[in-house]
């Protein structure tokens, strides 16, 4: 480029001599004067943006020099500032032209620092005197002139001012800052005075150059791109274009490339992207795209996370390390930052004007590839007029770019979803036929343990600590099986990166704790430093060691001393610190940190992830059995039926296992889903329970998925794919699955198949961490019927072994469930029952059972009582009276619920109420057989009470079932409330100790009675029989 036009510079007549007020003045063509300032651009003298215009178009006719206000808008305002002192010092030696020795007095008077100009000793009154010598010798200086006449550029000026806007531009900068001039005219070989000036200075013009240099890169790295806050000038006014009323977007001469994209393979060669593991064959596929004549740019689609921006970062690695084909080699990725695009585009027009010169300016380098994020919102961006969006009916960005898409004058990578891919670009099908796609697919969890091990180096300096190999496989397992709505690796590397800051942390208040005081930042960050160079020498010397290289290995020790020595000296105690977790440094991620973090994402109880999932499946039989009464094998099925499919053995994209509950209400079906969702997975709420006669009408089943687009509701979730996608690991519950509509069984077929459900707004949601269970009182009546008329053996006491429930019971039971499954085959299609994993049939319970199921009824009563500061027990009397009132056999156990609140909770009340108990005492439930009526009366733990009205005073078994029933909990009670006439039949009272079970005699002259002492009331004498 030229400076022809600053051949007519001339100090403007009567100019202040201030920085903030100076101007200067060039000859533009036709005699008009165009006049610069700090704090303004140039403007025309009398004829405004038409003398601009004209300027501009003058000059193009002359050869395409610049005129000087292009050059003059680069400049920072030290850079005006600098040239406008250098004018002032020509006038003031009375030169003829302004020179380069004057350019060196500005730069030296801008600076005015103390140790003169860029600590070479150059000082401005030093300077002055050698100028003013030269100038009294001519020695080199322009011809002196009268103090009123206009002072030009000299030749050798605009050279320099030429070489500073070349040395801009090579090193990729906006603008022109004073040492890139300093550079400039150090650089100048032929101009004998600004040889001779260095030489009376004493000054090394290369080692000042390099200085400048220097600097240049340090703001650089500071500030990026833009101009240092030390360098920057203000905006003008005039930076508004009268010619068209728009703002300028980017200033005068800068760039669009860089203003709104970031250059990835600069950044891949500064080491500032991570590794790219794997993605070998998309990566090939991009380049494969490139190669192409026509058509050639690829759009990566994908899942968001699953590594499409990670593609482009790859192909700028390649083309930084130079393993890329021969016509990209130099070629550089630019990312395009679309929000910074649009951004501050207020005015119609000026988006556009944006885009075009991007295009331009891509046009003219020819060594651009654009990298697109999130290409989708291109289409729409800016529209004007018609529909927009890219229909074809509007002006935005896309419908800007097709033409230079089509002519192959632009190379774009885009990125982008499936969903937004076929949302907004397969609608546009000019747009659609100028990518071509490339699919990027979820990595395996193999592949994704391989990609966290590429990237461990990065996090562990990052978060300074040490993870794990196991951590790093958990993070993967954990990721996968229970954050669903997320994506490898992505979702795994956010477990790293958060497990990484939390043990951070932890380890930092460790420290803190260990060493008992804060250490302020400054000597925080030093420590750090000197310790991770101790780790780094200490695995030096014993590599060195381990090598034989014993000459090495004594150096590296000594330099270990010297690095303790200097922790020490900062406080640190190297022994202590590595015997309390090192320094924070030194923290280390494993196994416990990722499931703490995994279960913080997606509510999960930790104990769930960390739980020994053999031991728990292992033992479920047992731990059901206490809490589901009556239905062993019921219990037994389903317990199989998830050891079976938790061994590897079922399809892994299908739900943990779908089971059919069948049998009479009241038995314990929905309870069982209960106690099942607190076994296996660690909390009852996580259970979705979906009352299916809710699902009726053909028109409700669309809620469990969610509402049709154009219907009330949508954009709400459904109440089952929006409760699953928010708790992927649960129960799903459909309570009495006979009263939903036809219509359900369709969902159901598709969830026990393939383990996925789309809902209404088109979100895939996962079930394969779902235990699906239906319950049915179909067959019903077939159980009762077998029960009375085929002598099925079902009377059996609860704690048969397996032995006898495979006998004589163990086959009445399958005789009843064959039955039953004839009932079901007639109620349910085929193809719904072929797809259940176990179908478990329910008995009718008994008195046994049921009295059992009283004692975990009345367990929650007794808890609320706690609460309150009272104890309760029941007397024998009591307990045999609501037995005989709540047991029928055709209901279930849910006439006791009613005759547990109707006698026990009523009672209890009115005693409350009327202060017939008060805190502290135990509330004793008795029945008067003589008034055939319940009464409260209290009891003490002192013994103290007297023997109450209508309390037995001989103990009377439960004569359902022969067996005798006392809940006592802890011996001192239960023998004080016997010593007081109480024949206690269920106490509250908790026992103080582990909790082991014992049996102790605790009444005296009492037969066949002892008594279970555990955590809480637990039936005794079970194994008594009648």
């Amino acid at each position: 480029m030229s400076l022809a036009a600053l051949a007519g510079a001339r100090p403007v007549a009567g100019a202040p001599k201030t920085a903030r007020g100076m101007r200067f003045m060039t000859s533009g063509p036709h005699g008009r004067s165009l006049v610069s300032g700090p704090s303004s651009h140039f403007t025309s003298g009398a004829s405004g943006a038409a003398g601009l215009r004209s300027t501009r178009r003058a000059s193009k006719s002359r050869g395409g020099a610049l005129v000087i206000t292009a050059v003059f808008e680069k400049f920072t305002e030290r850079a005006i500032k600098a040239v406008m002192l250098a004018q002032q010092e020509a006038k003031t030696l009375a030169a003829t032209e302004v020179g380069t020795t004057h350019l060196m007095l500005g730069l030296i008077a801008e600076e005015a620092k103390g140790g003169g100009y860029l600590g070479s000793g150059m000082t401005i009154e030093r300077a002055r005197v050698k100028a003013l010598e030269m100038a009294s010798s001519d020695d080199g200086m322009e011809a002196r002139r009268s103090s009123t006449s206009e002072v030009p550029f000299s030749k050798h000026a605009k050279k320099v001012f030429e070489e500073a806007l070349r040395e801009s531009e090579e090193q990729g900068m906006k603008y022109i800052a004073p040492e890139h001039i300093l550079i400039a005219a150090a650089n100048l070989a032929d101009d004998d005075a600004l040889r001779n000036f260095f030489a009376r200075m004493s000054t090394d013009r290369a080692v000042i150059a390099s200085e400048a240099a220097r600097r240049l890169r340090s703001e650089r790295e500071k500030e990026g791109n833009r101009p240092p806050a030390f360098l920057a000038r203000r905006p003008s006014p005039q930076s508004k274009s009268s010619s068209t009323g728009t703002s300028r977007s980017t200033g005068g001469g800068k760039s669009p490339l860089a203003d709104f994209c970031l250059d990835l393979t600069e950044k891949a060669r500064q080491n500032g992207i991570d590794p790219v593991i794997g993605r070998d064959d998309e990566v090939e596929r991009v380049i494969q795209i490139l190669a192409r004549r026509s058509k050639n740019n690829p759009v990566l689609l994908g899942e968001p996370g699953v590594g499409k921006t990670a593609i482009a970062e790859g192909l700028a690695l390649r083309i930084a390390s130079g393993n890329v084909p021969e016509f990209l080699r130099n070629k550089r990725v630019l990312s395009l930052d679309v929000g910074l695009l649009m951004a501050g585009a207020k005015e119609r027009g000026e988006l556009e004007s944006r885009v075009t010169g991007l295009v331009a300016e891509i046009k003219d380098k020819l060594d651009v590839v654009l990298m697109i994020d999130e290409v989708h919102m291109l289409i729409g961006a800016g529209a004007t007029g018609g529909r927009g969006g890219g229909g074809g009916g509007g002006m935005d960005i896309s419908n800007l770019l097709k033409p230079p898409l089509a002519r192959g004058e632009l190379q774009c990578i885009g990125a982008t979803t499936v969903d937004e891919h076929r949302k907004y670009i397969q609608k546009d099908a000019a747009l659609e036929r100028r990518f071509q796609p490339v699919l990027v697919e979820e990595p395996t969890e193999e592949a994704a343990v391989e990609i966290l091990f590429g990237l461990r180096g990065r996090y562990e300096q990052h978060h300074q600590c040490a993870i794990t190999d196991d951590a790093l496989i958990a993070a993967v397992h954990i990721s996968h099986r229970y954050i669903a709505d997320r994506f490898l690796p992505d979702k795994a590397i956010d477990l790293i990166d958060e497990a990484g800051s939390a043990a951070r942390i932890k380890a930092y208040m460790k420290q803190k704790a260990a060493r008992g005081e804060e250490i302020d930042s400054a000597t925080s960050m030093e420590a750090m430093e000197m310790w991770r160079a101790l780790k780094q020498v200490t695995e030096a010397k014993d590599a060195a060691v381990r090598g034989l290289f014993f000459e090495e290995a004594s150096l590296l020790r000594d330099r270990e001393r010297e690095v303790k020595q200097s922790l020490a000296a900062v406080g640190v105690r190297v022994d202590e610190m590595v015997a309390a977790g090192g320094l924070p440094g030194s923290a280390i991620v494993d196994v416990a940190d990722i499931e703490a973090i995994a279960a913080a994402w997606s509510g999960i109880p930790v104990q769930r992830m960390t739980v020994d999932e053999a031991a728990v499946l292992a033992n479920m039989d047992d731990d059901l059995a206490q809490c589901v009464v009556g239905q062993r094998e019921a219990v037994s099925a389903v317990a199989r039926s998830l050891r079976r499919t938790r061994c590897g053995l079922k399809d892994p994209d299908r739900p943990i296992a779908s089971m059919l509950f069948a049998g009479p209400t009241g038995v314990g079906k929905t309870e069982l889903a209960k106690r099942l969702a607190e076994s296996y997975f660690c909390s009852a709420e996580n259970m979705v329970r979906l009352d299916m006669s809710e699902y009726m009408e053909r028109h409700s089943v669309s809620k469990l998925v969610g509402a049709p687009p154009g219907y009330v509701g949508f954009g709400q979730g459904g109440t089952l794919t929006e409760a699953v996608r928010r708790t992927p690991h649960t129960i799903v519950l459909f309570d009495e699955i006979e009263k939903a509509h036809p219509d359900v069984f369709n969902i159901l077929l598709q969830i026990m198949e393939d383990g996925r459900l789309t809902d209404s707004q088109g979100r895939v949601v996962s079930f394969k961490n779902t235990l699906i269970i239906l319950t049915s009182n179909v067959g019903s009546k077939m159980i009762a019927k077998g029960g009375r008329t085929l002598g099925f053996d079902i009377d059996a006491d609860e704690d048969d072994d397996r032995e006898e429930a495979d006998g004589a019971g163990g086959a009445a039971y399958k005789r009843m469930r064959d039955k039953v499954l004839e009932e079901l085959k007639n109620y349910f299609r085929p193809e719904m029952l072929n797809r259940l994993d176990e179908i478990v049939c329910f008995r009718q319970l008994e008195k046994a059972s049921v009295a059992r199921i009283a004692r975990i009824m009345l367990r929650d009563t007794a808890e609320r009582m706690r609460a309150k500061g009272f104890e309760m027990a029941l007397t024998q009397a009591a307990m045999t009276k609501l037995l005989a009132t709540g047991f029928d056999q055709e209901y279930g156990a849910r006439p006791l619920r009613r005759a547990i609140t109707s006698i026990v909770d009523d009672n209890l009340s009115e005693a409350m109420l009327q202060d017939a108990i008060n805190p502290g005492d135990t509330a004793v439930v008795d029945f008067d057989e003589a008034a055939e009526e319940f009464g409260v009366v209290s009891g003490t733990s002192s013994g103290s009470a007297g023997q109450p009205e209508g309390v037995a005073t001989e103990v009377s078994e439960v004569s359902s079932s022969g067996n005798t029933y006392l809940g006592v909990s802890v011996v001192a009670v239960r023998g004080d409330l016997s010593a007081a006439g109480f024949d206690v039949a269920w106490s509250s009272v908790e026992e103080e100790g582990a909790g082991a079970r014992v049996r102790n005699d605790v009444a005296p002259g009492v037969s066949r009675m002892n008594n279970s002492v555990s955590r809480g009331p637990v039936p005794v004498n079970d194994d008594v029989a009648a």
